[in-house]
């Protein structure tokens, strides 16, 4: 076994024998308690993700948590029980979803979902999930809505929110570019909708003036070329792209072939070096600006970091399939440590209710992959972990990250 992984394995095992004695002041040593999907030898999860449809290029998100719950397992487990994480394909299909999750917690009785993957597939299963009290943690999505404790007090987000992302856009551009002439292209749903809301309240008042073309596409749609001949002929200088994976290659592409030398600004979940911008060809992606609120494996920066290290020798040993350069795996690294936390807190009550509870204490959680300086919050009305992120722009061949880390409101 490598240095890293060793280290991760000590800090695993210590964590397995020592955090579970003490869980926020009570003995592990106390009576056990349980609830669907949890026994005194399994934790048993549940999640679906687009290994199929037009999105399935974060079907690696899956794979890369499904192994690291395998590494948790080999050194141990989570207070001595065995992670066991059933991950369905939904196609990115919200009848699909829904179907799957049902299996989920009927049939499987899962304890938990964890970062089921997708704004419209989420949505088909929001209500169904906070009617049934099953937690329904850290969704791969960004949408504002994941973080309405009073209204749905089972479902918690884990994405910097769309909103926060567009109004952080927003606010950049009034100080750095005050007379752009914006096009925007923009998934037609939840998600969509929810970036571009972020954009506009970003914007205030200078929304109506500075927005001069809005485009739309559906995800059953082959090809954007159309809409990006629109945006182009509408004489903006600033490209706002609001799209995922397979869509964000072929705006990156269809916008420099068609030349067309925008300011392009890539929403966060299509800014993957791996799946979207070698796909679509590096320098033509030059100068894009997207945020972040994790470490970049391919910035040199963090070439000897310790954390980059040890994730290095994760993927080496035990997801050795996945894309080194796709950011999707260091994403999907991060909402496994953060939900192997929350069971961890839980020590000896796997109960529903207290993996909610769980969930919604996090105080000061600091991952060594995300940015310096942060730290995941969360309590009882607030069900946002990630409230801070930083801008960067593309060089051709990183991404490099520029000015300070900017704390967001969420809501």
């Amino acid at each position: 076994m490598t240095a890293p992984l060793l280290r991760i394995a000590r800090r695993t095992a210590l964590a397995a024998m020592l955090g579970s004695a003490f869980v926020g002041g009570a003995v592990f040593a106390q009576a056990a308690k349980y609830g669907p999907g949890a026994s005194a030898t399994e934790i048993k999860l549940g999640q679906t993700m687009p290994y199929s449809g037009p999105a399935s290029a974060y079907g690696t998100i899956g794979k890369v948590e499904q192994a690291y719950f395998k590494m948790i397992n080999d050194n141990g487990g989570i207070n001595g029980r065995k992670v066991n994480l059933i991950s369905l394909d939904d196609g990115y299909s919200p009848p699909r979803a829904v179907e799957q999750v049902r299996r989920l917690v009927e049939q499987d009785e899962v304890l938990a979902l964890f970062q089921t993957l997708g704004t419209p597939s989420n949505s088909a299963i929001h209500k169904y999930v906070n009617a049934k009290k099953v937690p329904h943690l850290l969704l791969a999505t960004g949408a504002t809505k994941w973080g309405d404790p009073q209204n749905n007090p089972w479902t918690m987000g884990f994405n910097l929110s769309y909103q926060s992302e567009g109004q952080i856009y927003a606010k950049w551009l009034l100080k750095n570019k005050p007379d752009a002439k914006i096009a925007v292209l923009y998934q037609n749903d939840d998600y969509g909708k929810d970036v571009l809301k972020g954009v506009k309240d970003g914007l205030g008042a200078a929304a109506a003036k500075m927005i001069v073309k809005e485009a739309t596409y559906e995800v059953s749609d082959p090809t954007i070329d159309s809409q990006i001949l629109t945006l182009q002929g509408s004489g903006a200088d600033t490209f706002i792209d609001i799209t995922t994976p397979k869509f964000g290659a072929q705006a990156v592409r269809k916008a420099f072939d068609s030349g067309w030398k925008p300011l392009h600004i890539l929403n966060n979940v299509s800014a993957s070096i791996g799946s979207v911008l070698i796909p679509a060809g590096v320098e033509k992606a030059v100068g894009a600006i997207t945020v972040a609120y994790y470490k970049d494996q391919n910035d040199p920066q963090w070439k000897d970091d310790p954390a980059m290290l040890e994730w290095r020798a994760f993927m080496g040993r035990y997801y050795r399939e996945g894309d080194p350069k796709d950011q999707s795996n260091l994403y999907g690294y991060l909402a496994a440590q953060i939900m192997t936390q929350i069971l961890k807190q839980c020590g000896n009550d796997l109960t529903r209710e207290n993996v909610m509870k769980q969930a919604a204490n996090l105080k000061n959680f600091k991952l060594p992959l995300l940015l310096p300086g942060m730290a995941l919050n969360t309590s009882p009305t607030d069900f946002f972990p990630v409230e801070q992120a930083q801008l960067e722009k593309f060089t051709g061949t990183q991404w490099q990250l520029f000015g300070e880390l900017i704390s967001t409101d969420a809501r």
